[in-house]
């Protein structure tokens, strides 16, 4: 089963998939609903895009109205944004459509709704789940995260940066406008000229379509309309990327140790949500199903789910506790779990920690 293009992670090989006999059998019997229906497909589309367009240009109506109407709108609005967002996820997957190529176009045109290049975005992810969970490959596609010694040995300044970068404020307030708007925006020097292409090609098309609609219906009406859907989508999209690796008991290991499918069943969340919320975020909540084979559609994961029995023992997160998983700051080597500022401090207190022993 092959789960990564290696052209798009720029990774030395594919992701190691060790497990047992048991293991692989459970993964090979995920295989089935790894092949996209066209139909469905194109019912996804028309279910995300087209009441997002709808809704978008109901909004820029209602501003002759009231804008706390419009306030309003923007609520469901966000949530078509957001699950347009797991289609063009699953486009970089090639999970979608049945074809590279139909994937590749699709999610080209859905990347100026979600203001994301494709080709890029698609090589940071795959490369997140080739290295996902790996203590020692961290920072591809990942949410930065420091082992509670790494935090330790930081200067305060060093400190005071990643705490002000893990409150929730700053990680859901201005992580959207960060994520959406300004970083994909440039690539390296040093990147392909695929890379270069996707990402200022994607920008020429912006500048064209959102000077567009400004010269359509002004700049003012396009701000007012458009300002509340990047901190309502992002802020929920970067909570769900959050939550599905950053819970209690996740596993890390370092890469001696680390396999594929422990990756994927045990560092990777059960999000249970509310049957709406699960239609808005495009079943993306089962993200051990989507990180055990990354080929299966969207409509398929809850399936998946069911019909497999490896997947009754993987860490199930509820709406409540994902919630409160924001509490979660540092890895915890030793205790191999993650920790609030609470228990780092009260580590840092006890001597063990303060006075090296010899």
């Amino acid at each position: 089963m092959q789960l990564l293009d290696e052209r798009e992670t720029g990774l030395d090989g594919p992701p190691r998939s060790d497990g047992d006999a048991s293991e692989q059998a459970s993964r090979h019997s995920v295989d089935r609903w790894a092949h996209p229906d066209l139909k469905r497909s194109l019912f996804a589309l028309a279910t995300s895009v087209v009441p997002f367009i709808a809704l978008w240009t109901l909004m820029y109506l209602s501003l002759g109205v009231s804008y706390l109407l419009v306030i309003a709108l923007a609520v469901p609005t966000a949530g078509f944004l957001l699950r347009t967002y797991i289609l063009f996820h699953d486009c970089a997957h090639g999970s979608l459509l049945p074809g590279r190529r139909a994937n590749g176009w699709v999610g080209v045109t859905l990347a100026l709704i979600v203001f994301t290049p494709f080709a890029d975005w698609r090589r940071q992810h795959t490369g997140h789940h080739a290295t996902g969970s790996d203590l020692d490959r961290r920072g591809i596609g990942d949410v930065p995260t420091l082992t509670m010694a790494e935090y330790n040995a930081k200067s305060w300044r060093g400190r005071l940066g990643y705490r002000l970068f893990r409150n929730p404020l700053v990680m859901f307030g201005v992580g959207p406008i960060w994520a959406m708007l300004i970083e994909p925006r440039w690539t390296s020097r040093s990147a392909a000229s695929r890379i270069k292409r996707s990402v200022y090609g994607t920008d020429l098309m912006l500048v064209l379509l959102v000077g567009g609609l400004c010269w359509l219906i002004g700049w003012q009406a396009f701000l007012l309309v458009q300002a509340p859907l990047i901190p309502l989508a992002g802020g929920a999209g970067l909570w769900l990327f959050f939550v599905q690796h950053q819970f209690d008991d996740t596993w890390w290991q370092r890469s001696p140790d680390w396999n594929y499918v422990d990756a994927a069943l045990r560092g990777s969340s059960y999000l249970k949500l509310p049957r709406v919320l699960q239609f808005f975020t495009g079943n993306i909540g089962l993200h051990h199903v989507h990180h055990l084979n990354p080929k299966v559609p969207n409509y398929n994961l809850q399936r998946a789910n069911d019909q497999a029995p490896i997947f009754e023992t993987v860490p199930k997160v509820s709406l409540w506790t994902g919630l409160k998983t924001v509490r979660l700051k540092v890895w915890d080597e030793d205790a191999g779990r993650m920790v609030t500022w609470g228990e780092v401090r009260s580590a840092r207190s006890r001597p063990s920690v303060l006075v090296p022993q010899n």
